[in-house]
């Protein structure tokens, strides 16, 4: 089974009692950033440039516990800034887990060897580990030599102690798809549980001219989900069909609701417009409806999984051939 047998069970209980009852909306992720601090200063990172005059500011433990009882998703991704440099990072990690949540801990690797010392495996645990590229690539993008190493060292302590790995690849302008390939082939060599890709999205605060337009992204992504095919993807083969522009799709951005420092970000990961102090503010309060391609201008090129692979829960049951794919896709 392509994902843990606890997490399919707890996503699918989950996901039919919101259905019994007919919540309408209802999370399925919660993004904590506990902390933007990080150790680099990527080109087309967004958090370090909207959130450069709160980057000291951390959550404390308490907060961060009271954010995942007050979100009822039943994932939670640990990310940042990079979530590692948190001084409560290990407490967190007991205490979501405690509360029978699955973690997506999120990190770029450089501090993951050191780390797996002071923890031990768990089945609701994930390490998801940025990789953009081979080892030129990744270390440019990341703007520091060294770090494809360093991440790739990590990777293969943490498999070697027993613990789950994927790897999420951001696809930009300039990605040399055949790199990428090559990318996935080692990765998988080594023993890397599940491959996330998704495309860069031009945040506001970031200026590069590194991020696709959408005819872009459907022409790369066509050659991703070929590789789909021969790679064990945790991007789902509907969002992947929906990338490479042979699905429609629409966006539910209060999928993956974000929770950080300043409060519950809204409308969504990547867009900010304000922040709640609570999550029931956030989704009450929130005009839902005013965003997505073709009402709001800064979705126009978004198709990142954050707000399109929470769609493809609600789009599964409306269709036989869907409903077997994903059958399919998750058994073999």
């Amino acid at each position: 089974m392509r994902f843990p047998l606890r997490l399919n069970y707890d996503l699918t209980k989950y996901i039919i009692s919101n259905k019994l009852n007919k919540v309408e909306k209802y999370p399925l992720v919660l993004m904590l950033e506990p902390t933007h601090l990080c150790n680099l200063a990527c080109s087309g990172c967004g958090r370090i440039r909207e959130y450069a005059d709160t980057m000291q500011e951390m959550m404390s433990l308490e907060d961060c516990l009271k954010s995942v009882d007050e979100c009822p998703a039943p994932i939670v991704t640990i990310t940042g800034g990079e979530p590692l440099l948190y001084p409560h990072v290990y407490d967190l990690i007991e205490g979501v887990l405690k509360r029978g949540k699955h973690i997506q801990f999120c990190t770029n690797g450089l501090l993951l060897e050191k780390a797996l010392d002071k923890m031990t495996p768990h089945p609701n645990f994930t390490f998801n580990v940025h990789m953009d590229g081979l080892e030129e690539t990744h270390d440019r993008l990341l703007e520091r030599k060294g770090t494809f190493k360093i991440a790739i060292e990590g990777i293969k302590k943490a498999k070697a102690k027993g613990f789950r790995v994927c790897t999420n690849t951001t696809i930009f302008k300039d990605t040399d798809m055949v790199e990428i390939d090559m990318l996935f082939s080692k990765l998988t060599e080594m023993g890397v549980d599940g491959l996330l890709a998704a495309p860069g999205f031009s945040y506001e605060a970031v200026g590069e001219k590194l991020f696709l337009e959408r005819r872009e992204i459907q022409n790369k992504f066509a050659e991703v989900y070929e590789m789909s095919k021969r790679f064990r993807f945790w991007s789902t083969p509907m969002y992947l069909r929906f990338v490479k522009g042979e699905k429609k799709l629409e966006c539910t951005p209060w999928g993956n609701p974000t929770r950080n420092t300043r409060g519950w970000k809204a409308p969504c990961y990547l867009i900010t417009d304000t922040h709640y102090p609570t999550f029931k503010e956030m989704m009450e309060k929130t005009e839902w409806e005013k965003y997505g391609v073709g009402k709001d201008a800064r979705c126009a090129q978004c198709m990142m999984h954050c707000g399109f692979e929470p769609t493809v829960v609600n789009e599964i049951g409306k269709s036989w051939k869907d409903i077997w794919e994903m059958m399919i896709w998750n058994l073999t």
